[in-house]
């Protein structure tokens, strides 16, 4: 697609996405099921193009951890389609009441909830973002304008090609979706401030970056995934091991698993060895401060390896000599997205989840729960770690914005102006007077 023809098309989109939003909840969610239900019956055709994808991924030598994202298994399959499907069965996002004050005897104020209008998702290797995107997108009844990694595009193309077909007996039909194809595009799509709303990046810490220092689009998402886990003087030997352990290998390839381990100088000796063989079976390396290497053996971590998003088998380890001091270490090195503490101190932990400037702050459990499906979100379009608008995993929620709605009877502000008083009067947030 030329560029000309390109914008044209992202801009017509525009009024397909505002078809989408005004139709009714329950013709969306059969929008969503009809996607997942094709997404089953097509389920080879997705797996042949991915495995072309996968070959020349192979022959171009691109990294295991990009290769493991870009596989789309039958496992990732089922996965895809039960978040689609999850995603139906939440409340609709659009149209909620999230404020209503009677300002005086006939002029009612609401605010209420609203799509954002388009998006533009730009992502690396992950096949299986594309469909959350679309599932989130259509619940809320934003556009999407989708641009994947060439590393997927055999993939990608087969998944829109294959929802566009789904949708096709829909009024809306799939006016409101755009998928890019070719890497020109990008510098294309940054540009469009006119009529992107907001970018979603995903991929790499370069790849983020770049987006965000190129666009004056708004940007919702996370360059680093920099996780740590603090394991307080007063713990439980055998859940700290399990969530450990949970934490660096059941999928090491994501942005939240746990790259930094610090550990409580009191108890270090005690666990620092039973914790390096129970991370035997997954060959970890570790890459521990001079007080670790005085109890284990292990490589010497440097001032980057706590800087570092290893995303694979790695972990630094340090220990530490107070609460204060890992606190510190995880404001200093971190990247705001999820951090944990393993303690059995109730008044510690708690302090902890107050303290630590994070999205995500978890109390005895993995990192890795920081998740919009296991969060309950149906799925999630990205992590955000800013301050602003959507933080933590993003889903509806994060994809939709309010206005206000103000309904009189011939009001006037020079009856205000004049000296006649506001109600101000607090309502329930629902439609009934």
């Amino acid at each position: 697609m030329d560029k000309a023809n390109f914008k044209a098309q992202v801009y017509a989109m525009r009024s397909g996405q505002r078809k989408l939003a005004t139709l009714p909840a329950a013709e969306r969610n059969q929008m969503l099921l009809a996607i997942s239900q094709a997404l089953k019956e097509n389920s080879q055709r997705i797996f042949k193009a991915n495995q072309n994808d996968m070959v020349r991924a192979r022959e171009g030598n691109l990294s295991p951890v990009l290769l493991k994202r870009l596989l789309f298994d039958a496992t990732k399959l089922h996965d895809s389609c039960e978040g689609i499907e999850q995603v139906a069965t939440l409340k609709d996002p659009i149209g909620e009441v999230q404020e209503r004050r009677l300002l005086d005897d006939g002029l009612l104020l609401e605010r209420v909830s609203v799509p954002i209008g388009v998006i533009g998702m730009i992502f690396e290797s992950r096949p299986d973002a594309l469909i959350q995107i679309i599932a989130l997108s259509l619940k809320s009844g934003n556009g999407i304008v989708l641009k994947g990694g060439s590393e997927a595009l055999e993939t990608n193309s087969e998944l829109v090609a294959i929802i566009k077909e789904a949708l096709e007996s829909f009024s809306a039909g799939s006016s409101w979706i755009v998928h890019m194809e070719s890497r020109e595009e990008v510098a294309t799509i940054l540009k469009l401030d006119d009529v992107i709303d907001l970018l979603i990046p995903r991929g790499s810490n370069e790849f983020v970056r770049y987006i965000m220092d190129n666009t004056k689009i708004p940007v919702l998402g996370h360059a680093d995934g920099l996780c740590a886990i603090y394991v307080d003087k007063e713990f439980e030997m055998e859940l700290a091991l399990k969530v450990t352990v949970d934490a660096k290998c059941q999928y090491p390839a994501v942005c939240n698993a746990v790259e930094t381990l610090l550990v409580h100088a009191s108890m270090a000796s005690e666990f620092l060895p039973r914790l390096k063989e129970a991370l035997k079976p997954w060959n970890v390396r570790i890459k521990g401060d001079e007080r670790v290497r005085a109890i284990i053996e292990c490589e010497a971590a440097t001032e980057v390896d706590f800087k570092t998003e290893f995303l694979d088998y790695t972990m630094a380890i340090k220990v530490v000599d107070s609460y204060e001091e890992a606190v510190e270490h995880i404001a200093s090195y971190g990247s705001h997205h999820t951090d944990a503490i393993l303690t059995s101190n109730r008044a510690t932990a708690q302090k902890f989840l107050r303290e630590v400037d994070s999205a995500d702050v978890f109390w005895n459990c993995s990192t890795r729960f920081a998740d919009g499906f296991r969060y309950g979100l149906g799925a999630e379009v990205g992590i955000g770690t800013q301050r602003i608008h959507a933080r933590g995993p993003v889903g509806l929620n994060g994809l939709v914005t309010s206005k206000w709605l103000l309904g009189g009877e011939g009001h006037t502000v020079a009856t205000y102006a004049a000296g006649r008083p506001f109600k101000h009067i607090e309502l329930e947030n629902d439609k009934s007077e």
